[in-house]
């Protein structure tokens, strides 16, 4: 092959690419508001809000509500382009912290416990200013198991309790955004 003709491949080649290159940019240009994250917001959203969701749970954690809160708002900070807001938003979430258990789930021979699992459960209203038909009110749960043999419950909740909330505000997240 000479010269000529290796130009001539290498020309080709180089304008295919650049042919899928922007094929693949119209085609994510004409799919709206689509992130990588799976997030499905429309383009006219700009905002939400996200109150304090107070612990109504009868077993109550003194720092759950605020972490949990906190962890819902960084869920949508790093996964969204919208900007939280303190008062009125195009979307604004909701609720409380409906149920905290401490349950064994595996019981050893000497009737210990030898998983227990830790449970979470929030009702969230959801309310979509823009499309009302999205909005939703339901409760969503979240658990992690652990064992005592790893030491007592006290030192041990503090990092499962951020698991939770981040398992929390992924479900919270996408049913609101993803429609998962």
């Amino acid at each position: 092959m000479n010269s000529k003709e290796h130009l001539t491949m290498y020309q080709r080649a180089k304008s295919g690419i650049a042919c899928i290159l922007i094929s693949a940019i119209f085609l994510f240009q004409s799919c709206g508001a689509y992130t990588f994250s799976g997030a499905s917001i429309p383009e006219e959203m700009k905002t939400v809000s996200v109150q304090f969701f107070e612990n109504n749970a009868m077993l109550v954690v003194p720092y759950l509500s605020s972490q949990f809160t906190e962890a819902l708002k960084e869920r949508i900070r790093n996964q969204s382009r919208l900007s939280i807001e303190r008062g009125e938003a195009h979307a604004n979430f909701e609720g409380r912290i409906t149920d905290y258990t401490v349950r064994p789930v595996a019981i050893q021979g000497n009737e210990r416990a030898g998983l227990t699992r830790i449970t979470v459960t929030v009702n969230v209203k959801y309310t979509n200013a823009l499309k009302p038909e999205l909005s939703f009110e339901e409760p969503f749960s979240a658990s992690q198991e652990f064992s005592l043999n790893q030491g007592p419950l006290e030192a041990q909740q503090q990092k499962l309790i951020t698991v939770i909330n981040r398992q929390l505000s992924e479900l919270i997240f996408n049913r609101a955004f993803a429609n998962w």
